[in-house]
């Protein structure tokens, strides 16, 4: 049976970091759907929530939940869920645990949790980056709105978290975290004629005892 495992956290906190190598463990067994790609178009005034940016430009405010079209993240799920061969479904993003669609569909729950200091400065190395932003407009979209969002629609979502995992860690420290909460899902029936020598590690592979299974 196919399930969701929804990841929350805060921008640049680690979650599709943690959802990514999630799915490099079993790219045949496990979709992703990442509801940064579900936002409203941010060319239509009469969708989404908006906000007036540093800058003084009216923009669509990419930190608050009414943003999301939660109709396409529906589908989207919907659609993950229902391909051959999957066997868990990832959502990832800021109000993973928070919107209905979502949670509703979650079998489990993980929270990315990482200090506002060191969200910012990755936050701000990655606009430098990526969109070459002058990091002085990143910070005072901060100040402005990004980190009371944060405090009113995603730190309050780490309460109905199964499991709380430190965004500081390492990638291979953050899927040791997981992988015990979700291990059972990627893991198909044994056959009852199946070699006793052998087990049936995550997505189906065959693993010698003693080997962990997120390594495969």
């Amino acid at each position: 049976m196919t399930g969701v495992l929804a990841v929350a956290g805060g921008t640049a906190s680690g979650k599709s970091t943690l959802a990514e190598a999630l799915s490099l463990q079993c790219p045949e067994s496990i979709a992703l759907v990442h509801l940064d790609d579900y936002y409203v178009p941010a060319h239509d005034p009469l969708r989404g929530v908006w906000t007036v940016s540093a800058d003084g430009h009216a923009v669509l405010d990419w930190n608050h939940p009414g943003s999301i079209d939660e109709t396409a993240v529906t589908h989207a799920i919907d659609a993950a869920l229902r391909r051959p061969g999957v066997l868990l479904t990832v959502v990832e993003g800021l109000f993973a645990l928070s919107l209905p669609s979502v949670v509703r569909r979650a079998a489990w729950r993980v929270y990315v949790d990482t200090p506002d200091d060191i969200r910012l400065a990755r936050k701000i190395l990655r606009k430098i980056e990526m969109q070459r932003q002058d990091p002085r407009l990143s910070l005072r979209n901060y100040l402005q709105t990004g980190r009371d969002r944060h405090a009113v629609h995603v730190a309050p979502s780490r309460a109905a978290a199964d499991l709380v995992v430190d965004g500081t860690a390492s990638e291979a420290e953050m899927l040791a975290a997981v992988m015990p909460l979700i291990g059972p899902a990627l893991t198909p029936p044994v056959p009852p004629l199946a070699a006793p020598s052998r087990a049936r590690g995550v997505c189906g592979a065959t693993r010698t005892p003693g080997v962990p299974a997120f390594a495969l």
